[in-house]
């Protein structure tokens, strides 16, 4: 497989997290760490996973939401949102910045990862409280 110097280059900015790993997918590629996607390369572009609270951040550095326009299927045409936003331009040249980012969108995209399992949990317990109640 031939060198990507754009993965390259996003490799050694956020090198202070540790090994990021690069996998392509579609037209761009996934950054990951620990096994969770927490990096967008779309256009030679870097899009960190944010919330609510990390868009508000991000807005007040001046970046935007990576959108996606479907152009095929039954969303063709539609403007996604799909929760990443483009890395601040200060931290495209200064890599504990972009690790500082790249940290937050990593405790987002953990967040995520989990929910569901928590949210499962939580159920379980519920049934498990009520199951016991209803034998007393």
């Amino acid at each position: 497989m031939a060198e990507n110097s754009f993965h390259d280059y996003v490799k050694e900015l956020f090198a202070g997290m540790g090994r990021v790993e690069i996998k392509r997918m579609f037209g761009g590629a996934g950054g990951y760490s620990g096994g969770l996607m927490f990096l967008l390369l779309a256009d030679d572009t870097i899009h960190i996973k944010a919330d609510d609270a990390l868009k508000a951040e991000l807005r007040e550095e001046g970046s935007g939401p990576f959108v996606w326009e479907p152009q095929s299927g039954p969303r063709k045409g539609e403007k996604l949102d799909l929760g990443y936003w483009r890395l601040p331009d200060a931290a495209l040249d200064d890599p504990d910045l972009a690790a500082e980012w790249g940290r937050k969108a990593l405790a987002v995209a953990k967040a995520k990862a989990s929910a569901p399992r928590a949210k499962k949990k939580a159920a379980k317990k519920a049934k498990s409280t009520t199951a016991k109640k209803a034998k007393r």
